[in-house]
This record gives structure tokens, C-alpha cells and sequence, in this order.
């Protein structure tokens, strides 16, 4: 659950609705995620007699060091719709629901840290390890292929510097380096493109190989991150571009919420 939770302000023209408002969603919102620093949830309802018809004016959150399915680090999330229809009598019990889906202005920001924190989450590590596809078998005479010890550094322009070992078993490791270019595709899905694959520090016995492997490994990746798979249960993702700044990987886009989730 969250670690913290920023609560709203209360301003002079603040009435009734606007101040239930705001509990009753700090309360949903804090259920989205395993844990967080810090939540900002601002519900806007003036005056406060159209909460009775079930409107409200916006709904804005503001989200940091937050954790999704206990394993994917977020740095910052924040979206923010329009007006809203909502079930006044889930106010009344002390939740949040929808009368109708809404979508929401979205920004996600994720760390160089959180991406490789990623990479030992369960649902990365069975993509990555124990591979037994033809393609991979058959340079490790038949035994599972494994890629261990992924390493990403930002770069600028949208570029990143993969790092990692393949093991194919029996204790041989072929060390890989490249850089990728990232890139959305269909506003779902994140596209690794245009492999440089490094081989300078990489033994001259096994520089081919490498190059083989490497270029395994961008096709994992490039067919991994769909954010169908992340999606909050109601909430889908969808993406208009992402940018490299520094040591952080920005997302934006809109969300599609069909309901507010109770879970995380």
C-alpha cells in the first residue's frame, strides 16, 4: 500500500463535495499500487449540488515512487481528465465508480534504476531465461539458452545501451553490448529498432556468436513490452511518444479508464 499519501489543500471556496470528494478517491487511488512515496489526488466539483447529478469538473493525480504488481518501479505517474460522470451512491458508500468510461491526459516517467530493477521481476526473467527455441538450441548444442545480467543505460536521442551475458549452459558465458534505438508502435507497444551491436571487448573466439545472440536478445525485447500486459485492471495505457531525458525514460499519452480498479 502507499508508503504516503499527500492530501489535498483546503481552500477558501472548498465546499462539502469537493472535500468527500477528494477522501473518497485518495482512498480508491491508493489501492491502484503495492506501495508509493507520495500520492496527490485533487477532485474538482463546484458547486457542490452537481455531485448529486453524478458530475464532477476534473480529477487530477499526482504520483511519485510508485510500485505496480509489487515488481515494476514507476518514478512518477500523473493524469488528469475532464469532466467526469461518477455513481453519486459509491460516494455515499465510500468509493469511486464510473457511470460511464472517460479517458485522461497521461504522463509516466520511469528511472535508468526502476528499468533495471525490472529485469528481475518474475514476469521479465521467464522471457528472458531457459529458452529452448530452435534458433537459440542450436548454438548451445540443444541445451536452454538463458540471458542474465541485463544492463540499460539511457542515452540521448532515444537510444540505449544494452548490456548482458548469455549463458549457454555448462558455465559458458558470450557477453553481449548494443545499442538500440526505442521507439512506440501502434501507441502500445514499446519498439526496440536499428541494433549497433558492439564487439570490441568481446573475445575474438566468440565475436560471431555474440553477434548472433545480441541480435536474439533485441528481438526478445522488441516483442516484450506490450503495455497490454502491465494495464491496471480497467485502466488501459496509451502512448504518443516517449523521449530519453538524462536518466529518466518519459512516457506520454492518455489513458483509457473503464472503471476504477480496487486492486493493484
Amino acid at each position: 500500500m502507499f508508503g504516503g499519501l499527500t492530501g489535498f489543500t483546503e481552500s477558501k471556496g472548498t465546499d462539502w463535495g469537493e472535500k468527500m470528494l477528494n477522501t473518497v478517491a485518495s482512498q480508491t487511488i491508493r489501492h491502484l499500487f503495492s506501495k508509493s512515496e507520495s500520492v496527490d489526488v485533487s477532485v474538482r466539483c463546484y458547486p457542490s449540488s452537481k455531485l448529486l447529478q453524478g458530475s464532477i469538473d476534473s480529477f487530477k493525480m499526482n504520483g511519485r515512487g510508485l510500485m505496480i504488481r509489487k515488481e515494476f518501479a514507476v518514478e512518477e505517474m500523473s493524469f488528469e481528465t475532464d469532466a467526469v460522470a461518477i455513481d453519486f451512491s459509491s460516494v455515499m458508500a465510500g468509493k469511486l465508480s464510473l457511470k460511464q468510461p472517460t479517458q485522461a491526459i497521461a504522463e509516466v516517467v520511469l528511472s535508468e534504476t526502476g528499468i533495471n530493477d525490472s529485469f528481475q521481476a518474475e514476469l521479465v526473467k521467464k522471457r528472458l531465461e531457459n529458452l529452448d527455441v530452435p534458433s537459440l538450441t542450436t548454438l548451445s548444442e540443444g541445451r536452454p539458452v538463458s540471458f542474465t545480467e541485463v544492463q540499460v543505460e539511457l542515452l540521448p536521442e532515444n537510444r540505449l545501451q544494452i548490456l548482458a551475458q548469455a549463458d549457454l549452459s555448462r558455465g559458458q558465458l558470450v557477453p553481449l553490448n548494443m545499442t538500440v534505438n526505442v521507439a512506440i508502435e501502434k501507441r502500445r507497444r514499446v519498439c526496440f529498432q536499428n541494433p549497433v551491436i558492439n564487439l570490441d571487448q568481446v573475445p575474438a573466439e566468440q565475436k560471431k556468436i555474440s553477434q548472433t545472440l545480441s541480435t536474439a536478445l533485441v528481438e526478445i525485447l522488441d516483442n516484450m513490452v506490450d503495455l497490454d500486459r502491465f494495464d491496471l485492471d480497467g485502466v488501459k495505457m496509451r502512448l504518443n511518444r516517449l523521449e530519453t531525458q538524462g536518466k529518466q525514460l518519459v512516457f506520454s499519452g492518455y489513458a483509457e479508464i473503464e472503471r476504477i480498479p480496487r486492486t493493484a
